[in-house]
């Protein structure tokens, strides 16, 4: 698992408007990169909502979600829910596999690989500030609030 201290590692993927963003190109600032199952799911839905909701109480800190579905879902989870944050398609698992949130779990006693629900707070310099695995939907907007002492 990553901790506080490390390098972030580098996400270069697809938004939601089909256009290429990487977290090395946007700028001097702190990050928070959060992961999610599944766009339009009650869970996501709460934390994705949850964080639009502090989006005026974090300052210049930007927000990025990220899940395994396709550019044009993201976009209907944006437009519906009016988030105003970019959200990234991580269709091959790539920066799931990076930040180790791809795992396996299980439901009803099946087994399938899939993303852990995480957040992580990177600073301007790309170091992780605070690893969150395993966080629940409603306490990534307070456990951001309370990272940025707010």
């Amino acid at each position: 698992m990553l901790k506080v201290g490390d390098k972030a590692p580098a996400i270069e993927l697809l938004d939601q408007n089909g256009k290429t963003v990487s977290l090395a190109k946007l700028g001097k600032k702190k990050v928070l990169v959060y992961f999610y199952p599944k766009a339009d799911t009650p869970g996501c839905t709460t934390q994705s909502c949850g964080l639009r909701d502090i989006k005026a109480d974090i300052g210049r800190t930007a927000i990025i979600g990220i899940s395994p579905d396709k550019p044009e879902k993201l976009k209907k989870f944006d437009d519906k829910y009016e988030l105003g944050f970019t959200l990234l398609s991580d269709v091959e698992h790539t920066v799931s596999l990076a930040y180790k949130v791809w795992k396996k779990k299980s439901m009803y006693g099946r087994e399938y690989m899939g993303v852990e629900r995480s957040a992580f707070l990177i600073d301007a310099n790309g170091i992780i500030q605070e690893a969150w695995y395993k966080i629940s939907p409603k306490d990534t907007p307070l456990n951001l609030l309370k990272a940025l002492g707010k």
